[in-house]
C-alpha cells in the first residue's frame, strides 16, 4: 500500500465501492421479488379462504358487496369477464392456485393486472384485483440507480481533478533532465495548484542560481588565465633556478585547477551527454598516459585489452585522474593498471586511506597529508562514471590502495 500511486488508489477504492453498491443493490432486488411473491401469495390465500369459506351456497350480494370492499375487488362486467376468459384460455398466467370441498380460486396474471376465478356451486365470479399498487420496489431501484450513478460521477470528478498532477510530473520530469526553460503551469488555486507555484517559482530561482554560478565561473576562469600567462612568462626571466622552479610549478598547479573546475563544470551539467562511441581498453589508456604526461615506467599495464562502449576523452580523463593520485600519494612512485572479471584496476602501494572513499569523492574535500592536491580529482572522477554508467569503488589490500572502475551491471551481479 505505501508505494500504491494514488490515481491506482482511487481506482481500487471506487472500484470496490461501486461493487459492493451493485451487489447490495441486486440482493435487494432478490429479497424484494421473493418478498413481493409472499406478500402476494398470502393476499390471494386470504381471498380463497374469504370467498370460499365466508359465503355459504346461496347467492348473498350483500356479503358479496362487504368482501369487495374488504378485500379491494371487483367484479367484471359480463362482456369484459368474456374478453379476460379467452385472454387467460390464449395463455394467461396462473399465479395462485386454491380451494376446498365447496370450491376452488385460481388466480391469473394478464398484462400486469391480476383476476381472481372463483367457482362454486351456487355461483362463479371473475374479480380484478382493486389493490393500490405499491412503488416501494420503483422507489428502491430509482435510489439505487442513482447512488450508483452519483458515485461514478464522483469517480470521474476526483480523476479529472487529480489529471493534472501527471502533466505536473512530466514537466518536473523534464526539469530533472536538465531542460531548464520548462515551467509549471496550472489554472487554478487550489492544493496543486499551491504546489505547482512553488515548484515553479523553485525554477526560477534554480535558473537565476545556475545562470549566475556559470557566469561567475567563466568569468573568473577568464580573469584568472590572464595574470596566470603572465606571471609565467616573468617567471622564465629569473635566473634562480630553485625560486624558477617553485614559481613554475604554483603557476602550474593554478592551471591545474582552472582546468579541473572547466571540467568539472561541463560533466556536472544536466545537458551534458557523454559521446558513446566503440572503442578498446588500450586506446583509453594510451591517451589518459598522453593526458598524464608521466614517464611509461611508472605504470606497468597489466590488462586484458577489450572494446568498451564509452566516451573514450572521458573514460581516459578518468584513469588519467586515478593514475596521478596513486603517483602523487603512493609510496614507490609506481602504479599497476590491471583489469579482473571485466573490472578495472588501478594498484599502488601505500598507506590505506583515513576516511572512507566518500569522504574524498565530495569536492574540495581531503586528508591533510594530501595538500599537494585541490580534492577535485575523485569528485571529477565520480561525477565521470555516474555519466557513463559506472561505479567507484575502493579497497586496501596487502598494502596496496585499489581503485575499481566497476560497470553497473557488474556491480549487480557482485551485489
Amino acid at each position: 500500500m505505501k508505494n500504491l500511486s494514488v490515481t491506482t488508489f482511487i481506482h481500487i477504492l471506487f472500484s470496490v465501492a461501486i461493487a459492493i453498491l451493485i451487489a447490495t443493490f441486486f440482493l435487494f432486488i432478490s429479497w424484494n421479488k421473493d418478498s413481493q411473491k409472499i406478500e402476494e401469495f398470502k393476499r390471494f390465500q386470504f381471498i380463497s379462504i374469504s370467498f370460499l369459506s365466508n359465503l355459504q351456497t346461496a347467492y348473498n350480494p350483500d356479503k358479496l358487496q362487504k368482501l369487495y370492499k374488504e378485500l379491494r375487488v371487483f367484479p367484471l362486467e359480463e362482456k369484459k369477464e368474456k374478453k379476460i376468459k379467452k385472454k387467460i384460455e390464449g395463455g394467461g398466467k396462473t399465479v395462485f392456485t386454491g380451494g376446498s370441498s365447496v370450491g376452488q380460486v385460481r388466480v391469473f396474471k394478464i398484462d400486469d393486472n391480476y383476476y381472481i376465478y372463483i367457482q362454486r356451486m351456487g355461483y362463479n365470479l371473475m374479480l380484478k384485483d382493486n389493490r393500490e399498487k405499491n412503488y416501494n420496489f420503483e422507489y428502491a431501484v430509482s435510489i439505487g440507480v442513482f447512488l450508483i450513478g452519483l458515485l461514478l460521477l464522483l469517480y470521474l470528478a476526483v480523476l479529472k481533478k487529480l489529471s493534472p498532477l501527471k502533466k505536473l510530473h512530466q514537466q518536473i520530469q523534464r526539469f530533472a533532465q536538465g531542460d531548464m526553460q520548462t515551467r509549471i503551469t496550472y489554472l487554478y488555486d487550489d492544493e496543486i495548484g499551491k504546489i505547482a507555484k512553488s515548484f515553479d517559482d523553485a525554477i526560477v530561482r534554480i535558473g537565476e542560481l545556475s545562470q549566475s554560478k556559470n557566469l561567475f565561473m567563466r568569468n573568473m576562469m577568464h580573469e584568472l588565465k590572464t595574470p596566470i600567462t603572465k606571471g609565467r612568462i616573468i617567471v622564465e626571466m629569473i635566473e634562480d633556478e630553485s625560486t624558477k622552479k617553485v614559481l613554475v610549478r604554483a603557476f602550474e598547479r593554478m592551471n591545474e585547477l582552472i582546468s579541473e573546475l572547466a571540467e568539472l563544470e561541463r560533466v556536472t551539467t544536466h545537458s551534458f551527454e557523454p559521446n558513446f562511441e566503440y572503442v578498446m581498453l588500450s586506446e583509453i589508456i594510451s591517451e589518459s598516459q598522453e593526458l598524464l604526461m608521466a614517464q611509461s615506467s611508472c605504470v606497468k599495464i597489466q590488462i586484458d585489452d577489450r572494446a568498451l562502449t564509452t566516451d573514450k576523452k572521458l573514460m581516459a580523463l578518468v584513469l588519467k585522474n586515478l593514475i596521478d593520485n596513486g603517483l602523487k600519494y603512493g609510496v614507490n612512485k609506481q602504479v599497476i593498471l590491471r583489469t579482473s572479471k571485466g573490472i578495472i584496476e588501478v594498484v599502488s602501494q601505500g598507506d590505506e586511506l583515513e576516511h572512507p572513499l566518500s569522504y574524498y569523492t565530495e569536492p574540495f574535500s581531503q586528508a591533510e597529508k594530501r595538500s599537494a592536491g585541490f580534492g577535485l580529482g575523485l569528485y571529477i572522477v565520480e561525477s565521470i562514471l555516474q555519466k557513463l554508467g559506472y561505479s567507484l569503488a575502493y579497497v586496501y589490500q596487502d598494502g596496496n590502495n585499489v581503485f575499481s572502475i566497476i560497470p553497473d551491471k557488474r556491480k549487480e551481479e557482485l551485489d
